[in-house]
């Protein structure tokens, strides 16, 4: 099924601050979609490793606005069609050209799903100065800050359920287009989240409660500061985090 998903790098350009902006470049058959970094409980997180890398000290991938997926009962958020990835390059000695391996170990679904391997390869020129408009258009598609989206309070409160507890998030801010839906992230990879369940109170407030449990049954406590919430309506984003109290 090799034929399911291409993808490439594009080597973008260099930053006034030395960094590389760089892409990684998705293509999917029709009907298949591949996920986002919190892929929700029917998807595969994506995975990347940059060794074999010439002159690269670290990479950070970006993610532009996902789309929330409803299938069997189910629900996952992800990309359709195509998506770019903008990654920031820092290379290990300044002023260098870079060379950029990587190998991504992705979910690819449609009816069924088949995990995918792919690798791509690219020279990363440090004197390349032309902004490439794809990878352009994917940074203007990226979530919306809190400051941006006008958030004024996210009230985090929680209450012992079984053998976890219930996470009760109260937002105050502009209502968005279309029907709003939320991801709840933690700073913890052992936890365990349900799908929020979400919506609008009287007084205009986003309420948000989702459940929380410790993969392995454990007690735990939740740092709010790490906590992190994406709100998702009608093509946009906002990216909230932390809690206020």
């Amino acid at each position: 099924m090799s034929n399911i998903i291409s993808a490439e790098l594009r080597p973008g350009w260099r930053q006034a601050d030395g960094s590389h902006l760089a892409a990684l470049h998705l293509t999917l058959a029709p009907g298949w979609k591949t996920y986002w970094r919190s892929p929700g409980d029917a998807g595969i997180p994506p995975e990347f490793s940059w060794q074999g890398s010439d002159n690269v000290a670290a990479v950070g991938v970006n993610w532009p606005t996902p789309k929330i997926f409803h299938q069997s009962g189910m629900r996952s958020v992800g990309y359709a069609h195509e998506v770019i990835l903008p990654l920031r390059v820092v290379g290990a000695t300044p002023g260098a050209d870079m060379r950029l391996h990587g190998v991504v170990e992705l979910g690819v679904c449609s009816d069924i799903c088949v995990p995918q391997t792919v690798e791509v390869n690219a020279l990363l020129p440090a004197n390349a100065q032309l902004r490439d408009p794809m990878i352009a258009g994917a940074l203007a598609d990226m979530p919306f800050s809190r400051a941006e989206a006008e958030v004024k309070s996210v009230r985090c409160t929680v209450e012992p359920s079984g053998n976890g507890i219930t996470l009760r998030t109260e937002i105050d801010m502009p209502i968005g287009k279309g029907g709003e839906e939320t991801v709840i992230e933690t700073s913890n990879p052992l936890l365990w989240i349900s799908e929020p369940k979400t919506h609008r109170a009287a007084n205009g407030d986003l309420i948000i409660e989702t459940r929380l449990a410790q993969v392995e049954g454990n007690a735990f406590a939740l740092d709010r500061s790490g906590v992190r919430i994406t709100v998702l309506s009608d093509g946009h984003a906002v990216d909230i985090k932390g809690c206020d109290g």
